[in-house]
């Protein structure tokens, strides 16, 4: 077996950026509202299963983005998995400085205030399990209570730092 020769180093944020941005990676929404009814959204490729029993995701939380204070303080949150019908609303809700929901097809979820994408591959509403500081971001632990599920389109992929689909 032979070696390549472009391996190098991690010494700074850029290089590894790089190479993170080959790891395809499925996008969601991960939207919350606080106890004023305000709603909050991000987009995020650092969505992962942590456990099947019980059952949890984790969700990555740059503590520089608008939205960190929100989640941070929230007690349930939803993850909605993307298809690639909704590119325009992942460019939306990762832009800085705009309301994020103006004039976008999110609802809330029944019963509640809590925003999600009804027409989602999937949506997991979830209860926060635990909060943890790892490094710039903090990661947020939900238990899903409830979950929509409908996956009729190609999902939305973020890979080379932009947007894809599987077809």
């Amino acid at each position: 077996m032979t070696v390549r020769a472009d391996i190098r180093p991690v010494r700074d944020t850029e290089t590894f950026k790089d190479a993170l941005s080959l790891l395809a990676s499925p996008l969601t929404l991960v939207t919350t509202a606080d106890e004023e009814g305000n709603r909050w959204g991000l987009t995020a490729s650092s969505v992962i299963s942590a456990s099947l029993s019980p059952p949890l995701v984790v969700v990555g939380i740059a503590r520089t983005s608008s939205c960190a204070a929100a989640f941070a303080a929230a007690s349930e949150f939803v993850v909605n998995v993307l298809g690639e019908q909704h590119r325009e609303l992942a460019g939306r809700f990762a832009a800085r400085g705009i309301d994020r929901f103006a004039g976008q097809s999110v609802a809330n979820w029944p019963g509640s205030r809590l925003p999600f994408v009804p027409d989602a591959h999937a949506a997991f509403r979830c209860a926060v399990a635990d909060r943890l500081r790892v490094g710039d971001h903090d990661l947020l632990v939900g238990r899903p209570t409830e979950v929509l599920l409908d996956g009729g389109s190609p999902p939305l992929l973020w890979h080379r730092r932009a947007f894809r689909t599987t077809v």
